[in-house]
């Protein structure tokens, strides 16, 4: 480590030409040591190598220090919840998809954890990553991936059972009491937007048409008339069954821009949102290889909760 003071004759001089008459260095050595978080003034790490410095100015040079993390990579290290040697669980931001869909796909919650691994100082593409299960490109919350095979095996089969714990927050138009949802989803249900049949077919013998889904939901705030804070838990777990069980129910989500079509057929002013208000808050199951009962929980993310302060207010009387 090198550590000097300016002396009053080098007052007004950039950093880059400090470093350089001190310690002998090329203009671009200079540069690149600020550039590289290795020059720190005071103790305030200074990456502008253009920066004037007065005299009496404390100048450290760390050449160990690690190179700062860039917005994405302090994102990516914060989204991380859980990791061992067979599986990683993160805390996916609203916007990215979970998983890759077609070979140019990027910006995924896959991508997310490798950008983690990458700042941590690991080789991100060292290990494999599988996939488990998903959620929305539009809901927040918790998500796990498993690091080997074993692993994916094990939680596969406790998906396929429906052996873990999921709680979603989320906040819907009107007041909805709490109720039990179940129908049978179908990909297009006539005009082009997956929703259910009402019924199944009647007849001992006929088979159901479509995939039996059922909701859990659970009333946790009321705000007037205004919107309803809901905890809901999955008994199936289908591609947007919340989002389709609530908005058939004539409640759908704060936020939502797809299953809102007989919403806003009805009359319906949807609350404004710069995001769908559903959060994957609670993801619970047991370990795949140690056994060890494992839940983790995590807060709605900052836009969630803001919004859902506004709409407090606007419920006051």
């Amino acid at each position: 480590m090198d550590e000097f003071t300016l002396a009053a004759t080098e007052a007004g001089q950039t950093l880059a030409a400090v470093l350089r008459g001190r310690l002998g260095l090329t203009w671009s050595a200079a540069r690149a040591l600020c550039e590289r978080g290795k020059v720190f003034v005071g103790e305030t790490r200074t990456l502008d190598s253009a920066q004037r410095l007065p005299a009496g100015a404390k100048i450290v040079l760390r050449r160990d220090a690690r190179r700062p993390l860039s917005e994405r990579g302090e994102q990516a290290l914060a989204a991380l919840v859980y990791e061992d040697s067979q599986l990683v669980v993160i805390d996916k931001p609203e916007g990215i998809q979970s998983v890759p869909y077609e070979r140019t796909d990027t910006d995924t919650a896959m991508d997310l954890i490798r950008a983690a691994w990458r700042a941590g100082g690991k080789k991100a593409d060292a290990t494999a990553l599988h996939i488990v299960h998903r959620i929305d490109k539009d809901t927040s919350g918790l998500l796990v991936f498993a690091k080997t095979k074993v692993a994916l095996r094990e939680l596969q089969a406790r998906w396929r059972v429906h052996d873990i714990e999921r709680r979603y927050l989320c906040v819907t138009h009107g007041r909805l009491p709490s109720r039990r949802m179940e129908s049978y989803f179908v990909d297009d249900r006539g005009d082009g937007l997956r929703g259910s049949l009402r019924h199944p077919p009647a007849g001992a013998s006929a088979r159901p048409i479509g995939k039996h889904a059922v909701t859990h939901v659970e009333a946790v705030e009321f705000l007037g008339a205004v919107a309803t804070v809901c905890a809901v838990t999955l008994e199936t777990g289908k591609t947007h069954q919340i989002r389709i069980h609530l908005s058939e129910a004539g409640h759908p989500i704060v936020g939502e821009q797809v299953y809102i079509r007989d919403f806003l057929a009805r009359g319906g002013e949807p609350l404004p949102s710069p995001r769908l208000l559903l959060h994957a808050e609670t993801l619970g199951f047991v370990h795949p290889v140690t056994g060890e009962k494992l839940s983790f929980t995590r807060p709605p993310p900052a836009a969630f909760a803001e919004t859902l302060d506004r709409l407090r207010r606007r419920s006051l009387p």
